[in-house]
């Protein structure tokens, strides 16, 4: 059976405020470890009025605290917004918490603007370019299977997943060449999917801690009782994608009913294009989207992302999605 995980943006709503985020996602944490799911993993942005997941680590020490056997893990940290030291101490710490549970995907893109790279004190682009070493320096800092000069406490000998992630060729190459587990981006970025994994498997080489090619794959995912509520509850969803690819981000907004009618059929179309990885509906709807998609892909787990307006929705969503899974032969 494929592996499911969940990926959360600790989505702060409309009429919100961060500590209610903070605490919705520590109640999916639990929930998701109840329902049987794999991993629960944060994902790092910065300076985004509806997302409270910024201090990361800090974060899934929370979440880490409030669980007991669910892996927690960043999905991803954005390597040039740190140093390698900073984040082998960061995730040392919550492995010596945490032990046998944590895992750290890393991302090279650095998502910001010269406003946040003057607040981070980077020239994030430039480091981005560094990608490739910092990781390898990462790993020895955690492994010491390369001598450095500084040794990072907490973080040496700590057993912590190390992933890649990535919406392009560049991911998969350096996953393979590292011998790494390999996240795909695709829930947002479906493009590269198809030819990342390929290039993955195809060149894939083995190393201490993996000894053949896993990939995850992440995909939209809403279910409810129905396909009509399951798309009323996506809408929120929808409207963030809307307004961050327009420039207008925000904190995430209730659902709206038949929302996509009153698009411009560009902005359908572009939603559609993201829909190439989602599964959106009932429980039989659901099930079928996700096998086919594991059918397509191959993927050995599937990490499913998706925000709703109300915390019990997405718990619901997170419930039913796995007791389809079960039923489903196909996965």
């Amino acid at each position: 059976m494929t592996k499911l995980a969940v990926l959360d943006l600790v989505p702060v709503r409309e009429g919100g405020t961060v500590a209610e985020a903070l605490a919705d996602s520590t109640a999916l944490a639990r929930a998701s470890e109840g329902y049987g799911y794999n991993r629960f993993w944060v994902a790092e942005h910065h300076a985004m009025e509806g997302i409270a997941g910024g201090a990361t680590s800090v974060v899934l020490a929370h979440i880490g605290n409030a669980t007991s056997t669910i892996r927690i893990g960043a999905g991803g940290i954005m390597l040039p917004n740190h140093t390698p030291f900073q984040i082998a101490e960061q995730f040392g710490t919550l492995d010596a918490l945490f032990p046998g549970r944590v895992d750290l995907g890393l991302g090279r893109a650095p998502g910001a603007g010269p406003e946040l790279q003057r607040a981070l004190r980077k020239d994030l682009h430039a480091a981005s370019e560094y990608f490739p070493q910092d990781v390898t320096e990462l790993r020895a800092l955690l492994t010491g299977d390369v001598e450095l000069p500084i040794a990072a406490t907490p973080g040496l000998g700590a057993q912590i997943d190390l992933w890649m992630l990535g919406s392009s060729l560049f991911g998969a190459q350096l996953a393979a060449k590292l011998g790494l587990p390999y996240a795909f981006a695709s829930h947002f970025a479906p493009d590269h999917l198809d030819a990342a994994l390929a290039v993955y498997r195809r060149d894939f080489q083995p190393s201490a801690s993996l000894e053949r090619p896993y990939v995850m794959a992440a995909m939209q995912v809403m279910c409810a009782e129905t396909d009509e509520e399951a798309r009323y509850l996506a809408s929120s969803q929808a409207q963030a994608f809307v307004r961050l690819r327009t420039g207008s981000p925000g904190k995430l907004p209730p659902p709206v009913r038949d929302y996509r009618d009153s698009l411009p059929a560009q902005v359908q179309a572009m939603l559609a294009h993201l829909e190439q990885a989602a599964a959106i509906g009932a429980p039989e709807t659901v099930g079928k989207a996700i096998a086919a998609f594991v059918d397509r892909t191959g993927a050995d787990e599937i990490v499913t992302a998706g925000s709703t307006y109300d915390p019990e929705a997405r718990l619901r969503s997170l419930e039913l999605t796995m007791d389809a899974s079960r039923n489903h032969a196909a996965f």
